[in-house]
C-alpha cells in the first residue's frame, strides 16, 4: 500500500471514534461471531489487524489470534489494547509465515486498499499459502457503487450528526478500476482529511482473483448476520476454501500473475 494513503499518527488516533460513529465498533461482535466458526478455539490470522476492532473480540472468544498490518501508529494502538495477540509490520501484498492457520480473514474493505489487480492476487496467493489443508480465507469487500459522478468525479455527504460532518470527494478511473478519495471530517472547528486510495474488485471477479490461487467461493452473505447477499447489496462477506485438487495453491495460477 502506498505510504502517502497509511495511517499517520493522527488518523490512527481518531481511528476508534471514527469506526465508532459509522457503526463499525458495534458490528466488530457479529463480525467475529461469524469468524469463530471458522476457527473456534483454534487459529486465525488477520490481514490488515489495524487496532484490533475484530482481533480482539475473536480472541476472547478462545481463537488464536495473530495478525501483520503496515501501520506503526495502528499497531501500537493493538499493543495498548491487548497483549494477548502477536502482530507485525508487513505487507499484505507479499508476506509469509511459517505457521499455518485454521483461517485467514481481510475485513473493511482493506484487500481493495492494494491498487492493483497483481498486488490484489498477490495477497490471495499469500493469504492461501498460509492456510491449513483444511483452511477457509473470509473476504469483505464492498460492492462498488458507481453512480452520481459527473465527468469522473463525486462529491457526497456521508455523514452528519449536531457536531460532526463527513463529505467526501472521489474521482474515478474506470479503465483501472480505481477510485482515489479525500474523506473532509468536520467536528466543530477542526477539520480532518483522510486521503484513501483503492481499487474496487466486482463479486465474479473475486472469484476469479481467489481460483488463481487455487481458492473456490464456499460461501457469500450480504452481511455479517449471514443476510443474504443480492442485487442490492452494498458489501458481501466471501468464504473461500482450498480447491478440491490443489494441495498447494501456489502451484495454480491459471491466470499467469
Amino acid at each position: 500500500m502506498n505510504k502517502e494513503f497509511s495511517y499517520d499518527d493522527n488518523l490512527a488516533s481518531t481511528y476508534d471514534k471514527y469506526t465508532g460513529m459509522v457503526g463499525k465498533v458495534a458490528e466488530a461482535d457479529e463480525t467475529a461471531a461469524f469468524l469463530e466458526r471458522f476457527s473456534s478455539g483454534r487459529s486465525a490470522f488477520e490481514l490488515g489487524i489495524g487496532n484490533g476492532r475484530v482481533a480482539i473480540p475473536l480472541s476472547e472468544r478462545g481463537v488464536k489470534v495473530e495478525g501483520i498490518d503496515n501501520s506503526d501508529s495502528m499497531l501500537k494502538l493493538l499493543a495498548k489494547r491487548t497483549d494477548l495477540i502477536k502482530a507485525w509490520k508487513g505487507d499484505i501484498a507479499d508476506f509469509s509465515s511459517e505457521q499455518r492457520y485454521d483461517l485467514v480473514y481481510c475485513v473493511y474493505g482493506t484487500l481493495t486498499l492494494l491498487f492493483t489487480r497483481e498486488e490484489q492476487i498477490a495477497c490471495l496467493r499469500s493469504a492461501a499459502a498460509a492456510l491449513k489443508a483444511d483452511g477457509i480465507l473470509v473476504i469483505e469487500v464492498r460492492v462498488p457503487a458507481l453512480d452520481g459522478f459527473v465527468r469522473g468525479q463525486r462529491t457526497t455527504t456521508t455523514f452528519v450528526d449536531h457536531e460532526n460532518t463527513f463529505v467526501g470527494a472521489e474521482i474515478h478511473d474506470p479503465l483501472n478500476q480505481n477510485l482515489t478519495s479525500t474523506l473532509l471530517w468536520f467536528s466543530g472547528t477542526s477539520v480532518k482529511r483522510w486521503p484513501e486510495r483503492i481499487r474496487y474488485i466486482y463479486p465474479q471477479e473475486l472469484d476469479t482473483m481467489a481460483e488463481c490461487v487455487g481458492l473456490k467461493l464456499a460461501e457469500r452473505w450480504g452481511d455479517w448476520a449471514r443476510g443474504e447477499f443480492t442485487d442490492v447489496s452494498k458489501r458481501h462477506i466471501s468464504v473461500y476454501s482450498r480447491a478440491p485438487s490443489q494441495s498447494r495453491a501456489a502451484d495454480f495460477s491459471p491466470c499467469g500473475v
